[in-house]
């Protein structure tokens, strides 16, 4: 169902085993929660449905959060854009940009709207603020009715929530808010709009077997040539579908907030770029090519786009030149563009891998989000960093703070 292939050399077996171990270690340690979510998510299915059935008067769901609350969500929904049998548009309000504010609001009816206010930490100043200009908006007298918390347990929002009557749903205090998508975090949004979170989260389960069960090295020894390469210090994602342009931005959260980090007084990390193809075969690729050999790149295809439209056998007076591409389906050209700018930046001599999906749905969706986040991990180990924290963040929400407190 998913085929993965790599145009570069491993390492051997044995530098690669020892560091297979390090991350088994890191997850039979229980420390790092992400690891369960695929079997711990299935605790919460039957709490969301039970959620779902009295939300009969809702249309809209509004999540309100930003980074790790936001941005898996928005790529899942993304990536499964088209599925059929869902109940409700899912919206987002991930940032205080008052245009936003305003179109992301303009139209909805108050009555029939679920606004989701998520944040792992619960004092985010920027949900937070979000959640007031609601309040103040619309000021309902009911916010059990319209409002949804999800946070870790203990927070002054979970206690908010108790207060006034709003339900609320807990992330495990031991997943990271980038590496919490199949936690709380995405599984009640989507599952309220009536996506198959099971399916999800046994994509996800899947691709945990394979490589931390079955013990799968191919994910350690692709860290490890990320994480030792002497040249290529960027990472691309090169997709071959609109529907992942989301997904980059979640990569690229994901792969930059936990690789870029300070190693004593070494400062170490991976730059993250997400592309779209064939797009970007028209931009982005010129520098790839062409440019500095400080890359590599991952290439992700889709077999299947669910699409039959075939190009026509049009010949247009002067546009012969084009007529070669006639009799594809589009599905097949869009994947014949990928394998091409495949081979074409293999034979310059850059380090390249591909993804193949045989679908876009949940179950893909699933095994794909836990697909980067072990490769994360596994890279963090091999710089030898603490993969799950983000001190340069903090700083800057201190000195915001500061700043305001003046």
């Amino acid at each position: 169902m998913i085929e993965t292939s790599f145009k570069f050399n491993f390492a051997s077996s044995e530098v690669i085993d020892s560091y297979a171990k390090r991350i088994n270690d890191e997850y039979e340690s229980g420390e790092i929660g992400y690891y369960h979510l695929p079997v711990l998510g299935q605790n919460l299915l039957g709490e969301i449905e039970e959620y779902e059935k009295g939300l009969v008067h809702i249309k809209n769901v509004v999540l309100v959060g930003i980074g790790g609350s936001s941005l898996g969500v928005k790529a899942l929904k993304s990536m499964l854009e088209g599925t059929k049998g869902i109940k409700r548009e899912l919206l987002f309000l991930d940032n205080v940009d008052p245009c936003s504010y305003k179109s992301t609001l303009s139209g909805l009816k108050f009555d029939e709207t679920l606004f989701i206010i998520s944040s792992k930490s619960g004092n985010t100043i920027e949900t937070i603020t979000i959640f007031k200009c609601l309040l103040d908006d619309f000021k309902p007298q009911n916010l059990g009715k319209n409002f949804l918390i999800i946070t870790d347990p203990g927070t002054n929002l979970e206690n908010f929530a108790k207060e006034n009557g709003i339900k609320f749903f807990n992330i495990p205090k031991n997943v990271g808010g980038r590496f919490s998508v199949l936690s709380a975090i995405g599984l009640v949004p989507l599952g309220i709009c009536g996506y198959d979170i099971k399916a999800l989260l046994e994509g996800a389960l899947a691709c945990k077997k394979q490589y931390i069960e079955q013990k799968d090295s191919s994910i350690v020894a692709k860290a490890y040539h990320y994480a030792t390469s002497r040249n290529a210090s960027i990472n691309v994602i090169f997709s071959y579908c609109d529907r992942f342009f989301e997904f980059n931005d979640w990569y690229v959260q994901l792969w930059a907030e936990s690789l870029g980090k300070k190693r004593g007084y070494k400062r170490v990390g991976l730059t993250p770029v997400g592309l779209v193809g064939s797009r970007d075969q028209h931009s982005f690729l010129q520098l790839i090519m062409d440019g500095v050999k400080d890359k590599s790149v991952t290439f992700i295809k889709i077999k299947d786009h669910a699409s039959d439209k075939t190009i026509p056998n049009l010949s247009l007076k002067g546009l012969e030149e084009c007529d070669f591409v006639a009799g594809l389906s589009l599905n097949e050209l869009i994947n014949l563009q990928c394998d091409a700018t495949a081979m074409a930046l293999v034979q310059e001599g850059i380090s390249v891998d591909t993804i193949t999906l045989e679908r876009l749905d949940e179950f893909h969706a699933g095994w794909l989000i836990f697909y980067y986040e072990l490769l994360t991990s596994a890279t963090g180990i091999m710089l030898g960093i603490n993969t799950y924290d983000q001190p340069g963040v903090e700083i800057g929400k201190r000195i915001l703070k500061t700043m305001l407190l003046k």
